[in-house]
């Protein structure tokens, strides 16, 4: 929830938590760590610890009496299309403000709820359901801790502070979404992708450790520390957040971020290092240029390309793009890429891709590029005020068929919608993604070369029907072979859990037969509904596409 779920905006990645880095000056600040002079200490506990429960001294509450309850209330609200008044909203500090929070909720028979960055693409956060909010915005910190050997990254924190601090502290990144302004907080336990995927997998694959408040069988608030070494009793906890999605488990507090194959104790060694610089292009096409001919020859030449160099060792690793097939009315297809390893013939290889995508199309492209330091282009911030959102994704196992193409052809040059923006997206994908097992995190969806998104965006509540319509009828008709879904393992291979998609859960949408937890977990499920009956017992963290608990697991400890 909030950025518990992570999705990416319209140029690019998540679902709601926010916050500043405090700045330069800590860069290289060690981390707020407990010891026996700190015994209140927020800071990371020892591996596999349980906070206790802080006793009745609780976090602040805003009220709706409170001038910062407006902004507090709908910061990131669903891109426009939710609305949610809570009694009260915790701006936490801490952990221990969470658990306090946390436990009065429950003490309360309160439904709550977390917010992070603020981007959802539903209303999870703000559900009117939903009684108490947990703000994690003022919860940002970036640093080393030692004692972990890895990078802790509390869940407040925006990825643009995140990018900011490895950059400047020590050199490295993670390799997260495009869009500064996304919360770490549901981007990462989402799975997270971005620019650096196809280079060095997802975010959640240097996932070492994360600290979480559950709730157990009792209805006591703690918090709980997971890491993915093989000895920890907590370790499914821990792989629950490697792409089990957010609003589910409990509440992040804290990432600890180190790559599965760093060694040593040197901080510059535990995570990729940043790209020495960023190869920026676009490439534009003039649909007064593109006929139903030229229009599929692009459109197949991507795909083919994305297939063609999805290996997890394949030299175009380097390359993210992505292809806005922007309706007919807003003039233009085009292009918008990086080479995030250009000292291996960035320049070269982007127009060597430029070209193969527009091979036999019959229009050249305008063509630009643009080198950049990493962080002046990860700080470039890809969000746009744009309104009412309804955002649908799916991973693609190959590129779209002619029938498929059609249906886009249609779709884009259709002038009935009236909506003053949309689009159709594709992603490359793959490379090093790609590399892991799909049980070896809960990120299932490990051999797509491509994804694909649609968004639409309106100004105003009365046209909602129209415009969710024609998001709706696009993707029935563009996986009409599989029931209005993109099922998995066929042409396509389900949907990323940061962009969630309560259409999928609606039977006059999904006709397939597939349960929509499947499209999004695969054959993950069942094991994050033990973990989710384990660790949440009680189903206090839910909304309307949360995990379900099995019925025949037990609350630890019980």
């Amino acid at each position: 929830m909030g950025d518990q779920t992570g999705a990416r905006t319209f140029a690019h990645d998540t679902t709601g938590q926010a916050g500043r880095w405090p700045g330069p000056d800590t860069a290289g600040s060690q981390p707020v760590g407990p010891g026996p002079e700190r015994p209140d200490s927020a800071g990371p506990d020892p591996v596999g610890s349980d906070r206790a429960d802080p006793g009745p001294v609780g976090p602040a509450a805003v009220l709706p009496s409170d001038p910062r309850y407006d902004y507090l209330a709908s910061r990131g609200r669903a891109y426009g299309r939710a609305t949610g008044r809570p009694d009260r909203i915790h701006p936490v500090r801490s952990t221990d403000d969470v658990v306090a929070a946390v436990q009065r909720a429950v003490d309360d028979g309160l439904r709550l709820t977390v917010r992070s960055g603020g981007h959802c693409f539903e209303g999870f956060v703000d559900d009117p359901l939903v009684r108490v909010v947990i703000d994690t915005a003022l919860m940002n910190d970036v640093c080393y801790d030692p004692a972990m050997g890895a990078f802790a990254v509390e869940a407040g924190a925006r990825l643009g502070d995140v990018y900011r601090a490895l950059y400047i502290g020590w050199g490295v990144v993670v390799p997260a979404g495009e869009s500064p302004e996304v919360g770490a907080g549901g981007h990462i336990l989402g799975g997270g992708y971005g620019f650096l995927s196809r280079l060095h997998g997802l975010a959640a694959d240097h996932l070492h450790a994360v600290e979480v408040v559950v709730v157990d069988v009792s209805g006591r608030a703690r918090a709980v520390v997971a890491t993915r070494a093989a000895d920890d009793p907590h370790r499914d906890l821990w792989w629950a957040h490697t792409g089990g999605g957010g609003g589910n488990f409990g509440v992040v507090t804290r990432y600890w971020l180190r790559s599965p194959e760093a060694t040593g104790t040197d901080p510059a060694r535990l995570l990729p290092a940043a790209p020495r610089a960023v190869d920026s292009f676009t490439a534009t096409w003039d649909w007064s240029e593109l006929d139903a001919a030229s229009f599929a020859r692009l459109v197949r030449n991507f795909g083919d390309w994305c297939e063609r160099h999805s290996d997890a060792d394949t030299p175009h690793a380097g390359i993210f793009a992505t292809f806005y097939l922007n309706a007919r009315s807003l003039g233009q297809v085009q292009i918008v890429g990086q080479h995030l390893s250009p000292e291996n013939g960035g320049e070269a290889l982007v127009r060597e891709f430029v070209a193969a995508v527009g091979a036999g199309v019959g229009a050249a492209p305008v063509l630009e590029t643009r080198r950049q330091s990493w962080l002046g282009f990860a700080l470039t911030s890809f969000d746009s005020e744009m309104g009412r959102i309804k955002i649908k994704d799916a991973f693609l196992r190959r590129g779209f068929d002619d029938r498929q193409i059609a249906v886009l052809l249609r779709y884009l040059t259709d002038s009935s919608t009236g909506a003053p923006f949309s689009t159709i997206a594709l992603d490359t994908y793959g490379g090093r993604v790609n590399a892991v097992a799909e049980d070896a995190t809960a990120s299932a969806q490990r051999d797509s070369p491509l994804r694909t998104w649609a968004v639409i965006a309106w100004p105003e509540p009365e046209e909602d029907e129209q415009h969710l319509g024609w998001a709706r009828a696009l993707f029935r008709e563009l996986f009409a072979d599989t029931g209005g879904v993109p099922a998995p393992r066929t042409g396509a291979d389900g949907t990323f859990v940061n962009h969630p998609d309560t259409d999928y859960a609606d039977p006059r949408w999904n006709t397939s037969g597939i349960p929509w937890p499947t499209l999004y977990y695969k054959d993950n499920y069942p094991a994050l509904r033990r973990v989710k009956a384990a660790w949440d017992p009680r189903n206090v963290f839910r909304h309307a596409l949360s995990v379900e608990p099995a019925g025949d697991a037990v609350a630890p400890g019980e």
